[in-house]
């Protein structure tokens, strides 16, 4: 009887210890595995943090411009751009236009010398693209802002934001310091080629920093 139950006793602590061995083999797994987990996690933060970025995207800057008449007209006003986080918001408020809808576009010189506005040359468009309405599919110019709505009084405020401009960032594709602010006498039609037949050029100003 005693023999057995030293017997019982023997077994019972077999499987004890084969059971303690085996959870330690199953703890060692789990551990490993959340190890392994955890550096393929700390890998991809890592890479997203050394993910390269303009170095103009934590820049603040700010440009205020006005804008002179041109064409004979008394058509004047300002414009301010400024660039926060890659995003560059421009805040243009025009006086003097007649009731109704006027182009407004990027050209590309900041050159408001000559009385009609020819100066300033045409479209800013450096990607090459046709002249549309912005964000067509069919492509725009990176100066093709659109049309602004004059009240009775010949007021009219336009607002614009974009990651496609920048600020004296140096990058050819969406630089806008050395353009010009164009506004145009006529309606941008958005089709014909290459300005949307805005027709004259009544109010200009130089993006200069």
């Amino acid at each position: 009887m005693i023999k057995q139950r030293f017997l019982g006793l023997a077994i019972v602590a077999s499987c004890l210890i084969v059971s303690c061995k085996n959870d330690k083999k199953a703890s060692e797994t789990i551990i490993e595995d959340t190890k392994e987990e955890t550096v393929e996690t700390t890998s991809d933060t890592k890479k997203m943090e050394n993910k390269e970025t303009p170095a103009y995207y934590s820049e603040k800057r700010k440009l205020v411009m006005t804008l002179e008449s041109k064409s004979d007209s008394n058509v004047t006003g300002n414009v301010v751009f400024t660039q926060e986080d890659g995003v560059v918001t421009m805040i243009a408020v025009v006086d003097g236009l007649s009731p109704g809808e006027h182009a407004i576009h990027i050209h590309e010189k900041a050159d408001c010398s000559a009385n009609d506005g020819s100066s300033s040359g045409g479209h800013w468009n450096p990607t090459g693209q046709p002249h549309g309405k912005w964000g067509d599919d069919k492509g725009y110019h990176k100066g093709d802002i659109g049309n602004l709505t004059a009240n009775e009084n010949g007021h009219a405020t336009i607002t614009m934001v974009t990651d496609q401009w920048c600020i004296g960032c140096g990058d050819d594709t969406k630089d806008i310091t050395g353009k010009a602010i164009i506004v145009h006498q006529g309606t941008d039609d958005f089709t014909s080629q290459p300005s949307g037949a805005a027709s004259a050029r009544v109010s200009c100003g130089g993006i200069i920093e």
